[in-house]
């Protein structure tokens, strides 16, 4: 995340662009009060859960979640991707591949090899629950249970290495084309981004017959059911940089768009009480159903409606940074390689006070974010950490 855009900057002259680093930090925020939200809610799946929630939290969760999954990781690899083509111009194959294996590599590694397992353990008991020691829990029972790696939150820098290492490998084969150097051209028209939307949520529907929602590949931690948005959103931010969209994006267009994402959004409810998703949401997760149709369908037009919306609001409104910004922003990454440990320490610090779900979703949440910041600035201190976090 952080470790493609926080560093590199387009080959052309555009100036540092601010709002993408805003961007970053307000998804990265995001993504801490998702899982905040699904302690006290259920609305997913995380490491620590707490309670039991009533029917309108159960709800208010769901609505919530469903929403920020729609768009916020695919908007993320989106705008990574944007600074790929120029890190990779600048330099070659060897040097980025090497920049990508240390910013993104070096914590998956270290994340899901050691600090997840060593917090797992210790945070849920020990040898007490566990009946044996960390190691022979470690080496025998840990990736059984969790996987091989990306466990958490790390399986978007595994993606995003994944994809990185895809890139290189299409670099590579294509080498002896021409060069197309970075131009501006004409945003697509808001046809052209429904027909994308379309696109995105036939091909959704088609991976969810053989991958459902929730269905994980365990050993690489990773939901294939949402991979169709995930791929077509890095491939868009690819051609987005040779193409100058955003700084192309028109207002009219961002406006119209972000308008489209917040209506969707509204109608969520309405639909889950229409569709009967209250009383089963089985066939709403995949299969030859058209309940599984019409959530792919909504999912990636809110997720496409977003992502342009977002990103125009973001352009206009936020482009310029102070120091509260700039220090959000260099430690927006490494807040969230921490998050997961972070919040579950917390909850279960708090576990003890007794408030409606929601209500302790909002002031842990209030601690939480600041938080994970903080933790994130003592370990960028440590010698050699800032070169990759």
């Amino acid at each position: 995340m952080s470790a493609v855009t926080a560093t590199l900057t387009p080959s052309r002259p555009t100036g540092r662009l601010f709002f993408v680093d805003n961007l970053r930090v307000f998804l990265t925020i995001l993504v801490v009060l998702h899982h905040t939200l699904i302690t006290y809610t259920h609305a997913g799946s995380w490491l620590y859960m707490e309670g039991q929630p009533d029917f309108l939290a159960s709800a208010v969760g769901a609505w919530l979640t469903a929403t920020d999954h729609a768009f916020f990781m695919g908007l993320f690899l989106l705008i990574s991707a944007y600074f790929v083509p120029g890190a990779y111009d600048r330099k070659g194959a060897g040097r980025f591949l090497k920049d990508r294996l240390i910013r993104l590599g070096i914590p998956l590694a270290l994340y899901g090899w050691v600090i997840r397992p060593l917090f797992i353990y210790f945070a849920t008991g020990g040898r007490e629950k566990f009946g044996v020691s960390f190691w022979t829990w470690f080496t025998g029972q840990y990736f059984k249970v969790f996987g091989i790696i990306g466990g958490g939150p790390l399986w978007f820098i595994e993606t995003l290495l994944i994809f990185s290492l895809v890139y290189v490998l299409w670099r590579i084969a294509t080498e002896n084309r021409p060069a197309r150097p970075a131009s501006e051209s004409r945003f697509p028209g808001s046809g052209a981004i429904a027909l994308f939307a379309l696109g995105v949520a036939a091909a959704t529907f088609v991976v969810r017959l053989g991958f459902p929602q929730d269905a994980s590949f365990r050993p690489l931690n990773l939901q294939f059911a949402n991979f169709a948005q995930y791929i077509a959103l890095f491939v868009a931010g690819l051609i987005a940089y040779r193409r100058g969209w955003l700084a192309a994006l028109p207002d009219k267009i961002g406006r119209r768009w972000l308008i489209i994402g917040a209506l969707l959004i509204l109608l969520f409810p309405a639909l889950a009480i229409g569709t009967g998703a209250l009383e089963d949401n089985t066939p709403f997760k995949g299969g030859w159903h058209w309940q599984a149709f019409v959530s792919a369908v909504w999912e990636s037009f809110v997720c496409v409606s977003m992502c342009v919306g977002v990103i125009y609001a973001f352009r206009r409104w936020a482009n310029t940074q102070g120091s509260l910004a700039r220090f959000l922003s260099r430690n927006a990454y490494t807040a969230y390689l921490i998050h997961e440990p972070a919040i579950v320490a917390l909850a279960m610090a708090v576990a003890g006070v007794m408030l409606y779900p929601l209500l302790k979703f909002v002031l842990v949440s209030l601690v939480a974010v600041p938080l994970c910041f903080a933790l994130s600035a003592l370990i960028r201190k440590i010698p050699g950490a800032d070169r990759i976090v």
